[in-house]
C-alpha cells in the first residue's frame, strides 16, 4: 500500500501485544518507515525495542492514524491518552474485540473517522482474516486506508454494519479455538484407537490444517470437498453418520457454540 500520508504525518500504534506486533512486523516488511510509527505501550518487548519506531515517546499530534490494539480491559485506562487526537483528521483503527463503535465516539467524539475491526489470532502467521466497519463519518478512503494496514496480517473483508460483528467474532475471532479444540479431540479419539500420543497428534495436526488449506485453494465447495472424501459405506461415510447426525452432530453443537460466543460479544458490548 502507499503510505505516503502516514510517513508525512506518522502513525500511533496504541497497544502491542501479538496482534500489534504482528501488524506492525507486516507494515514495516511493507516498507513502511519506522521513523513514522509512535507506539504506546507499558510492556515493549525485546523486539518491539530494535525495530527502530518511537516508543512511549512524545506523539505527533495530528498523526494520520490511531490504531487501537490494546485487550478490552484495559481500554478504559488507554484510550484517553489520545483522546486528544479525536474529532479531527486522524483516522482511528480499533481491533479490540466487544468495545462498540459508540464507545469510541463517548471517549473522542462523534465527528472522529472511526473503523472498527474484528482480527484473529492467525494474523500471527500472516493468514488471519479482518472483518471491518465504520462510524457515520469515516469516509471510503478512511476504510480502503483501514483495509490496507490490515492486509498486512491476512484478508480483510468489509462488513454491512456494526451489527454483524457478534457473529463475525463467534465464527472467525472466537474461531481458531474451535479449531485447535478439533485437533486436540481428533488425536485423543485417535489414542483411544491405539495410536501413540505423538503420532495422534502429528496427524490430527496435519490433517486438519491440510484440509484448510485445500478447502481454501480449491475451487469446490466444503461440501463438495467432504463428498470426494465419502465413498459410499466407507469408512468417512461411518464417520459422517455420528457427525452430520441432526440432532448430536457438527451442525446441531456449532450454531449452539457459535450463538453462545455472539450472545456473549452482545453483552459485553453493552
Amino acid at each position: 500500500m502507499d503510505f505516503h500520508d502516514i510517513s508525512a504525518r506518522g502513525l500511533v500504534l496504541l497497544g502491542c501485544g501479538k496482534m500489534g506486533s504482528a501488524m506492525l512486523s507486516g507494515w514495516l516488511g511493507r516498507g513502511l518507515s519506522p521513523a513514522s510509527v509512535w507506539v504506546i505501550d507499558p510492556n515493549p518487548s525485546e523486539w518491539l525495542l530494535v525495530q527502530g519506531v518511537h516508543v512511549n515517546a512524545s506523539l505527533p499530534a495530528s498523526p494520520a492514524v490511531v490504531l487501537v490494539a490494546v485487550k478490552p480491559q484495559m481500554m478504559g485506562a488507554a484510550l484517553p491518552a489520545i483522546a486528544a487526537m479525536g474529532g479531527g483528521d486522524t483516522l482511528f483503527v480499533a481491533v479490540a474485540a466487544g468495545t462498540t463503535i459508540a464507545t469510541y465516539e463517548a471517549v473522542l467524539g462523534a465527528a472522529t473517522p472511526l473503523v472498527r475491526a474484528m482480527p484473529n489470532t492467525p494474523a500471527a502467521i500472516g493468514r488471519g482474516i479482518t472483518a471491518i466497519c465504520g462510524n457515520t463519518v469515516a469516509t471510503e478512503a478512511d476504510l480502503a486506508l483501514a483495509e490496507g494496514l490490515l492486509s498486512a496480517v491476512g484478508q480483510v473483508v468489509r462488513l454491512e454494519g456494526e451489527h454483524q460483528m457478534d457473529a463475525v467474532t463467534a465464527v472467525s475471532g472466537s474461531g481458531p479455538a474451535y479449531v485447535f479444540h478439533l485437533i486436540e479431540t481428533l488425536a485423543a479419539a485417535g489414542e483411544d484407537q491405539g495410536l501413540s500420543p505423538a503420532l495422534a497428534l502429528q496427524l490430527a495436526r496435519a490433517t486438519v490444517a491440510g484440509a484448510g488449506a485445500l478447502a481454501e485453494a480449491s475451487d469446490e465447495t466444503p461440501a463438495q470437498l467432504r463428498v470426494n472424501v465419502t465413498s459410499p459405506g466407507g469408512t468417512t461415510a461411518a464417520a459422517l453418520a455420528v457427525l452430520m447426525d441432526p440432532a448430536t452432530g457438527f451442525s446441531a453443537l456449532l450454531r449452539r457454540a457459535v450463538k453462545a460466543a455472539a450472545d456473549r460479544g452482545r453483552e459485553l458490548g453493552k
